[in-house]
């Protein structure tokens, strides 16, 4: 009791602080940044707030950190309107929220998708803020018994729970499955220091970019594919519905996904390396299972994207856990951050709390604020958002072009980026013409080195001793959980498919 009154007294000091009138308009400025960029595909808050470093550096330590703060939240919120308004997920945390949210768009629906996904990232983000409140040490210490056994396992579950999105055929989610787990390959290995499959190219040794690959699948694939049916024949322009506020039917569809999609996010934000990707993916297979019309995913099911969202934004938070309780960065973000604690000469981790106290309460405080202005920003915009999709068809796919490829050249300004996105483009119009689905491609590469890094690490502690993956608890618990998950994917799960065919993944 004594703790939790602590923490309450240290919250409230918290708000005190971010309410003046100063930090509020950082977090504002922050917020509006955020947004700004993550509709900007391939930017992401990582290079924005490194791009910033510098320029505040004569800024007042909490000042500052209000401000990235504010860019974290706000791409998470903005990173699902180009998902769903164009097919262009900009960051692998808005992949599964395009497969529906796409889908609802083109149906007229694009206005209700933008909702759902914004109401639930104020709630995930809101609940999973109170969880990096009240239970950052022990979630974090939680953490810390995830070895390499345990996140094999944890793959080896999200690979389990994927099979729902391999598509109608096995076989050909199977194919795409397989292309993703390839290109997986490409790089140096992270363990024995060699170049696999780089072909010479300098720009090969760090592996393919899944946002370029995303990218490239999705918007470019998306772009020549639908420019492809325009030549043969001009395309119905898409009548939106009336109305930017859900319906109490979408609502009541809505509420459930919100919360599943944060208490899935959250503690697998947590992970180091936990990353949105896999919560995302998790979350979407939960609520195709969980649905009473699963053959809709795919085609609009507002489930689709209101759990994954929820998912993206809660382990956003999450990863906010591990950083200021152990000085852990566990994704891109989050180690630009640890170079502006240190820059200002402040070292995250178990005595942050003590030493400064005023910068840390700030800041979480300072979440909660920039949440409720993210709404209030991003809500009445869906409507306005929601009349791109009556932009010409001809302008639409040059303008998702432009962003593609700017995006992808921003990520490292390299022109073999840009090459590699348009041949994903080109390889994506292959797969659709063969009715074979994206998304476990891009599954292939987020989880494929993952598993096998993880695998190969477990194998080296344990001198060649497979038992290892069953004999830790926590290893053996999330192994026995992906076997009926792998049994109801492949058995009774089968009622309907997960992506459209002919556009699947799309």
């Amino acid at each position: 009791m004594t703790s939790l009154l602590e923490t309450l007294r240290a919250l409230a000091a918290g708000f005190g602080d971010a309410l003046t009138v100063p930090h509020l308009a950082w977090a504002l400025v922050g917020t509006v940044i955020g947004t700004a960029i993550g509709v900007l595909p391939g930017i992401g808050p990582a290079l924005t707030v490194a791009v910033l470093l510098p320029v505040t550096f004569n800024v007042e330590p909490t000042s500052a950190f209000i401000m990235f703060g504010g860019i974290y939240y706000g791409a998470m919120y903005g990173g699902s309107t180009t998902s769903i308004l164009l097919n262009t997920p900009g960051e692998t945390g808005s992949i599964a929220t395009a497969i529906d949210g796409h889908a609802m768009a083109r149906q007229g629906r694009a206005a209700a998708a933008l909702a759902t996904a914004a109401i639930g990232s104020f709630v995930a983000g809101t609940l999973a803020t109170l969880g990096l409140t009240f239970l950052a040490p022990p979630l974090a210490a939680a953490a810390l018994r995830f070895g390499p056994a345990e996140y094999f396992a944890l793959a080896a579950v999200a690979f389990a729970a994927s099979l729902s999105l391999l598509g109608e055929s096995l076989w050909r989610g199977a194919l795409s499955l397989s292309l993703g787990l390839a290109l997986g390959l490409v790089g140096i290995d992270q363990l024995s220091g060699d170049a696999r499959f780089s072909f010479g190219i300098p720009q090969l040794l760090d592996g393919i970019d899944v946002v370029i690959l995303v990218m490239g699948l999705f918007a470019v694939g998306e772009a020549l594919h639908q420019a492809m049916r325009y030549a043969r024949q001009p395309l119905e322009p898409v009548v939106l519905r009336t109305g930017a506020s859900l319906t109490r039917e979408e609502w009541r569809r809505s509420w459930r996904p919100w919360l599943r999609g944060t208490a899935i996010g959250f503690p697998l934000g947590v992970l180091p390396s936990g990353g949105t990707s896999i919560p995302t993916f998790l979350s979407y297979a939960v609520e195709r299972r969980l649905s009473p019309q699963p053959a809709e995913f795919g085609h609009g099911a507002i489930e689709g994207v209101a759990g994954p969202e929820a998912a993206n934004n809660a382990a956003a938070a999450g990863v906010l856990v591990p950083l200021l309780t152990l000085g852990l960065p566990s994704s891109a973000t989050a180690a630009v951050l640890l170079a502006a604690f240190q820059q200002y000469g402040i070292q995250p981790g178990p005595l942050l709390f003590q030493t400064r106290p005023d910068l840390v309460w700030a800041l979480i405080a300072s979440l909660y604020i920039g949440n409720v202005m993210l709404l209030i920003l991003n809500l009445p915009l869906v409507g306005l958002w929601a009349r791109v999709m009556r932009v010409p068809p001809p302008l639409l796919f040059a303008g998702v072009l432009v962003l593609a490829s700017i995006g992808a050249y921003a990520l490292n300004r390299s022109v073999v980026d840009v090459a590699i996105l348009y041949l994903a483009g080109a390889v994506s119009l292959a797969m659709r013409a063969a009715d074979v689905p994206l998304v476990p491609a891009v599954l292939g590469l987020i989880l494929g080195p993952m598993a096998e890094l993880q695998w190969r690490r477990a194998m080296a502690i344990s001198q060649g001793d497979a038992t290892v993956f069953v004999s830790r608890p926590l290893s053996a618990a999330l192994l026995a959980a992906a076997v009926p998950i792998v049994a109801v994917s492949l058995f009774a799960g089968r009622r309907g498919p997960a992506t459209p065919p002919a556009e699947a993944g799309a």
